[in-house]
């Protein structure tokens, strides 16, 4: 049976189909999401869902005609990001990403919108947070007079290829916007009071498996699920013994658990009462895409010609590069963190012999591991035996995976398919409508190679 997986991402949008007997990808199309529009000030990060709507319905129907019959759909997308739509289920705003900065934007003298949130609700806020883009629209009278609902842009997508009007959020992505129980998986009733939130504009969440309508009256779409936990689902056969790390635009770690609150790491729900223990970067892979560009422009400064890519020297380098006896350090925390967005990187250990082109790039490379173990060390993880190694800027960087692999102590393996978040929304979608009996089951569609 042909199963389609569609994964709305902030700079791309990729669909699969899967054959859910074997877990063959029979096709992979992956786009530009070039939606990005103006906004009404530089904070403002935003796209257009009516575009992002198009191209999503495109690639749907270029592959139900070439692959037909359909067994189901499953949809995943960028988390934290809201939109708001009316009673007839039509967008009356533009998408606000996770990327969005109105709240950082001063409240008072003391608080950023984000951080007079939190202290308000007692609930951890941050700029980008779904609920965070609400409480500044509501204070700055920005949300539109016709809006009845907010959601996440794959929950937009998923409710028009149904024809409904109304939509429902999965608690993977109901929890990113913030305000969430996360014990009784759903909305903190109380704290949205406290925030002086409208809760009529919250939409109704599920945590199971769940089908909300069929595609042209006949393909099952099932509820959409955030990417992080998509992606989770899509990469690893053994959820109970193994640790995820996914590099791309930003950059997580994470884990299956059972429990609802960690002293460190972010609890995100996943299915059922089952939670993954999350810690992210906002730089992520990016970190590495900002050396190459400091070399690249490097080099050009010196040489007064352009250089078209740093990617091929830095990959000869990292060939056969062995650790300097003198290193450089780095914190790569680039873009800040969500609980401390002025925070900035950082090179340390700087002597007159080792501010090297070489050294830099090794220091950078550490960096990006440590930011993302330490996250993990400092959280209950108990014992893990391995580590899945996903997302492009793992896949691309051998000698990056070997050092996760190092630090964490654990063999690493790499899923074959390369597109995780689309495969694990098909997965989630033939769990849903029955084609599998359970996620596990379906897991085992995964096939994984061995890490260098």
């Amino acid at each position: 049976m042909n199963v389609i997986g569609l994964d709305i991402g902030t700079t791309t949008i990729c669909a699969v189909v899967t054959d859910s007997d074997t877990g063959e990808i029979k096709r992979c199309i992956s786009i530009g999401n070039d939606s990005f529009i103006d906004g009404r000030a530089s904070y403002e990060k935003i796209q257009s869902p009516m575009l992002i709507l198009k191209k999503c319905t495109d690639i749907v129907e270029e592959l139900y005609n070439e692959f037909s019959p359909i067994g189901c759909i499953g949809i995943t997308g960028q988390m934290h990001g809201i939109l708001y739509i009316d009673k007839g289920g039509n967008a009356v705003s533009p998408l606000y990403i996770w990327q969005d900065e109105s709240g950082n934007q001063p409240y008072d003298e003391n608080h950023t919108y984000a951080s007079f949130l939190t202290e308000l609700t007692g609930y951890k806020s941050a700029s980008g947070f779904g609920c965070c883009t609400y409480f500044f629209h509501m204070k700055n009278s920005l949300v539109p007079p016709s809006a009845v609902c907010f959601c996440t842009i794959h929950d937009f997508i998923a409710m028009k290829l149904c024809d409904k009007v109304t939509s429902l959020i999965h608690t993977s992505d109901a929890a990113s916007f913030g305000l969430f129980d996360l014990e009784k998986l759903c909305f903190d009733e109380d704290a949205v009071n406290k925030a002086g939130l409208d809760i009529s504009l919250f939409p109704s969440v599920t945590k199971d498996f769940e089908i909300i309508g069929k595609y042209k009256d006949c393909v099952p779409v099932a509820c959409a699920i955030g990417d992080n936990q998509a992606s989770f689902l899509g990469s690893v056969s053994d959820m109970e013994n193994s640790v995820l790390v996914n590099l791309g635009t930003g950059g997580q770690v994470s884990f299956l658990t059972t429990n609802s609150s960690d002293s460190s790491m972010e609890i995100r729900p996943c299915f059922l009462d089952k939670y993954l223990c999350v810690g992210a970067s906002l730089c992520g892979g990016r970190a590495f895409a900002v050396l190459e560009e400091f070399l690249r422009k490097t080099a050009a400064f010196v040489t007064g010609q352009n250089v078209k890519s740093a990617y091929p020297a830095i990959d000869a380098f990292l060939s056969d590069a062995t650790e300097p006896s003198d290193s450089l350090t780095a914190d790569t925390r680039f873009a800040g963190t969500r609980e401390e967005p002025s925070i900035r990187g950082s090179i340390g250990n700087i002597s007159v012999s080792n501010l090297l082109p070489e050294n830099l790039i090794l220091a950078v490379m550490n960096g990006m591991v440590t930011e993302l173990y330490d996250m993990y060390e400092s959280s209950d993880h108990g014992d893990r035996t391995t580590l899945v190694c996903s997302g492009n800027g793992l896949r691309k960087n051998d000698a990056l995976r070997v050092m996760y692999a190092d630090r964490f102590s654990m063999n690493a393996v790499t899923p074959n398919h390369t597109e995780e978040a689309s495969f694990g929304a098909a997965l989630f979608a033939m769990t849903a409508c029955g084609i599998k009996n359970s996620i596990n089951d379906a897991q085992k569609l995964i096939k994984n190679k061995e890490s260098l």
